[in-house]
């Protein structure tokens, strides 16, 4: 097979699970590939909004149209970290410790509400996030690839809840917000419901766990990036540190998640090579959670999206040679 078969095959594949996803979750096109855009880049969303926006039904919808299996943690404040990584319980009838394995143990982990658990049980996912990997007392045991977190938490309830330290933000590729359908798409949403005649979806298979770790291969393989594009995302991400609104700027990390998902994002295009327009379209939430504003811009209520709107404005976008 061909590269260029290889990558008209991932192409149909991502609009065949994008086209089936359209059907559960309604006039949100632009959701829907980002956070494709995020799985194909083997990175992990957090989504922040409000109730009943469907943040639950995104991800256990997405785990179904990649054929991948799913568990789904509910954050509470009694939560351990033995309740998500397992621990070696004792079997009384062979007097041997035996391993439980927890629910981290999976492909796709929705962490709902993940605010409302404290930080030592936050920190659990920690390890995971970043190695694949999770260490129960002294073994230490390989995820099943592919393994992504999709986190969800309120925007407006704040009385018992733990916000997510930095370490554990940038551990995420892309925040995200799905937002209020227009009067238009909440009646379509309200027709299908009455056509269903059920609360539950049906939702397709459409791909398979191997497959997905193979259009994560081509991502890292067969998209090429130019160097002025490189540096493009560089200066972006430098300008985050230099701004005057931001009292710390986005990692290394931040640049890496940049390259990640432009690379994603052409290969969704259909194209084996990045367009500074694919950083751009990525630039946002891939970086605005990186950033920590200086306090009076944040008690004013600044918002890190601007800062970086700005910082796209300003820099230079390279020619094409």
């Amino acid at each position: 097979m061909t590269e260029t078969q290889v990558d008209i095959e991932d192409e149909g594949i991502s609009e065949e699970i994008l086209s089936e996803l359209s059907k559960v979750i309604i006039g949100k096109k632009e959701v829907l590939e980002n956070v494709l855009i995020s799985i194909l880049s083997d990175g992990h969303v957090l989504i922040e909004d409000y109730p009943g926006l469907a943040k639950t039904l995104l991800a256990r919808s997405f785990s179904q149209v990649l054929g991948c299996a799913f568990k789904r943690i509910q954050f509470t404040p009694d939560l351990l970290p033995a309740d998500i990584t397992g621990a070696y319980i004792l079997n009384r009838k062979t007097s041997n410790f035996e391993l439980r394995k927890g629910p981290i143990f999976t492909n796709i982990l929705l962490a709902d509400e993940i605010n409302r658990a404290p930080p030592r049980t936050q920190s659990a996912l920690l390890e995971a996030m970043q190695e694949r990997q999770v260490t129960i007392e002294n073994d230490t045991m390989k995820l099943e690839r592919p393994f992504l977190v999709i986190a969800t938490q309120n925007p407006i309830e704040y009385e018992g809840t733990y916000p997510l330290p930095e370490a554990q933000l940038d551990r995420f590729m892309m925040k995200l917000e799905i937002g209020y359908p227009d009067a238009d798409q909440e009646v379509e949403i309200l027709e299908a419901r009455d056509a269903r005649k059920m609360d539950e979806f049906v939702v397709r298979k459409i791909t398979d766990a191997p497959t997905l770790i193979r259009m994560q291969r081509s991502v890292e393989e067969r998209v090429h990036v130019d160097k002025a594009v490189f540096k493009y995302m560089v200066e972006i991400v430098r300008q985050t540190r230099e701004h005057k609104s931001v009292q710390v700027g986005s990692s290394p990390r931040g640049a890496l998640a940049l390259l990640k998902l432009s690379k994603a994002r052409a290969l969704l295009s259909g194209r084996d090579y990045v367009l500074p327009d694919d950083v751009k379209s990525v630039a946002i939430h891939a970086l605005s959670h990186r950033l920590i504003l200086q306090p009076e811009q944040w008690l004013s209520g600044g918002k890190t999206s601007r800062v970086v709107d700005e910082i796209l404005t300003k820099v230079p976008v390279p020619k094409a040679d």
